[in-house]
């Protein structure tokens, strides 16, 4: 394995979002052959390279823009005539391959109930990377098969510490009362994820919200909870809800 993969391979594992470029072809003169490879993180920074100069600056800018997309794309640079605008003047042409690494997409499912094991156990078969947290004693026995989900107890506190929700993160609430939303929103509220979901009814909503108005969070925050939670397809067992919670997450992660 070469020191750029194993390097990929280590940021995957921290959660760290980075772009490949790779030369896939290249004709007549030109800096680095195919084959050559360079990483690029979100901040800028790079490790390898493919040639330098400014072919190598407008594919670093490429990279950062496929990150933002989250989409590889190919690009053709001909190394003629700069003011043609050319990057650079060695005489050949070089293709690049440009493939962005994102961290898994995982859900943080709140609440390990029935309809929480059930959105664990759906989640996990669509491939995503599932945390669950519960703060009952003995309740990870619920998901006991899911080899592959990570199960917390204690407080939410705690757990956010273990597995923090960042902005790749989508968190499904199925709490079992108010009291216990109000204590959790603030901790989830204050994170970078992309879609907060309460399960219950506009009255419980209600409830909640107006309870988190008088603690002092703005209607700004709490417009990024989305409650009731999934699609209206007339879900009663906690399998079926868990069908529409799926299926309203999956279509707001395509939307974006």
């Amino acid at each position: 394995m070469s020191d750029i993969h194993a390097e990929l391979l280590a940021a995957q594992a921290r959660r760290q979002p980075v772009a490949l470029a790779i030369i896939v072809d290249s004709a007549r003169s030109v800096p680095r052959r195919p084959g050559a490879k360079m990483l690029v993180y979100v901040d800028g920074t790079t490790s390898g390279t493919v040639g330098g100069g400014e072919m190598e600056a407008r594919t670093i800018a490429e990279c950062l823009d496929a990150l933002t997309v989250g989409k590889p794309r190919r690009l053709s640079y001909a190394l003629v005539d700069p003011t043609s605008g050319d990057p650079g003047v060695c005489g050949g042409e070089v293709e690049i391959y440009v493939e962005p690494y994102m961290p898994q997409r995982t859900l943080f499912v709140i609440g390990a109930g029935h309809v929480g094991a059930a959105v664990a156990h759906l989640a996990t078969w669509l491939g995503h990377r599932v945390v669950v947290w519960d703060d009952r004693e003995g309740i990870a026995e619920t998901i006991d098969d899911l080899d592959d989900a990570v199960v917390l107890g204690g407080s939410l506190a705690q757990a956010l510490e273990t597995e923090p929700i960042d902005e790749h993160t989508q968190v499904v609430m199925v709490t079992r009362n108010v009291a216990l939303d109000v204590e959790i929103l603030p901790h989830v509220l204050a994170t970078k994820s992309p879609y907060i979901g309460l399960m219950g009814s506009n009255r419980r909503w209600e409830t909640t919200r107006a309870q988190l108005v008088e603690a002092g969070h703005s209607d700004e925050e709490l417009d990024r909870v989305v409650s009731p939670i999934g699609l209206e397809i007339h879900a009663e067992t906690p399998a079926e809800i868990a069908v529409s919670i799926m299926a309203e997450i999956i279509g707001t992660a395509n939307d974006g």
